[in-house]
């Protein structure tokens, strides 16, 4: 395993780092027996970021991975994260406190390395996004954050960069956060840079990577497989599309026609996602879920071959080029 860089924490995580959440679902849906042979089949990966959420599995998977780490002996760094009731805007600080120290309960833990904003941050609130100001502002989340860190029960702060591209940028910019965990894989690589071609089409993340790089704030790359869409054509009802602008049925064809111009020239299409992602340098971690431990020797396999080839980057922009509209 290689490591990299975790922004401003100087934290030192994995290239890939387990994902605890819905689709792929290991820590929700399977067996106890299968739950600790991936956990101790990521750990001699040498995986030592483990991601979950109150959200997954309506704490199921916070839970899973609390009684799971209490049984071994490493101590991986664990990451979790607060959602916020967007009506609730008298007391959002109080909720995000409340929120951690359920979590902590259930993760068996004082404390916990990264806590992140779950919500998406949009111009105006709805039923699960907030606004810069409900982050930023008077007993926000941010300042329930702050008071968590200041009593020693998380060490840095993150948030999630699905909401609209200029009140997110706004967030980042605001320099106050350590980590964001951004939206990155192959079929929408629009974080990492500053324009996407004019045919492309899906939700607009351009200028977050740079954006949290001006601020020192490490990226955990999310959504690599799409909501397995990359990974797999199997379809097994866990798919959630989370960012506008964005249809399942279009995941699903662009996902057909890039890997009908691919093949498995790069490996099987999950290490060919996977490998996309950590070609680009300014990646900390990718975060994967996993529906079964055998996923974690496919992702190590393909993480051992390497960044993808400039000849498939090439291959791959000249769809985003095409609109996926292969020749």
């Amino acid at each position: 395993m290689k490591y990299r860089r975790l922004g401003k924490t100087e934290l030192q995580i994995s290239e890939i780092a387990f994902g605890g959440g819905r689709s792929g679902g290991i820590l929700i849906d399977a067996d106890d027996d299968t739950r600790r042979r991936a956990v101790r089949m990521a750990l001699d990966h040498g995986i030592n970021w483990f991601d979950t959420a109150p959200q997954y599995g309506d704490g199921k998977s916070e839970e899973a991975l609390g009684w799971l780490l209490a049984e071994i002996d490493e101590t991986p760094y664990v990451s979790t994260k607060v959602r916020i009731d967007s009506t609730n805007h008298e007391d959002m600080a109080g909720q995000v406190e409340r929120s951690l120290h359920e979590s902590l309960t259930r993760l068996r833990r004082d404390s916990v390395d990264l806590v992140q904003l779950h919500n998406p941050v949009t111009a105006e609130a709805t039923a699960r996004t907030i606004t810069a100001e409900h982050v930023l502002g008077p007993n926000g989340a941010l300042e329930g954050l702050e008071r968590l860190r200041d009593q020693g029960l998380l060490r840095f702060m993150g948030l999630t960069a699905l909401g609209d591209n200029a009140a997110t940028r706004h967030v980042i910019d605001s320099g106050r956060f350590d980590c964001a965990q951004i939206y990155y894989n192959m079929l929408n690589p629009s974080a990492a840079r500053d324009t996407m071609p004019a045919k492309w089409r899906g939700f607009d993340a351009t200028g977050f990577m740079e954006a949290c790089k001006a601020q020192d704030m490490g990226i955990l790359a999310i959504r690599i497989f799409a909501a397995s869409y990359l990974a797999t054509p199997v379809r097994t009802g866990r798919e959630s599309i989370l960012t506008t602008d964005t249809a399942a049925e279009s995941e699903a064809r662009m996902s057909d026609v890039l890997f009908a111009e691919l093949g498995n020239e790069y490996g099987s299409r999950a290490q060919t996602a996977a490998r996309f992602v950590v070609a680009n340098p300014d990646v900390s971690t990718a975060i994967i879920g996993l529906s079964d431990p055998a996923y974690i020797d496919e992702a190590m396999e393909g993480w051992a071959k390497g960044p993808l080839p400039a000849a498939a980057l090439a291959e791959i922009e000249a769809l985003y080029e095409s609109g996926f509209n292969s020749a």
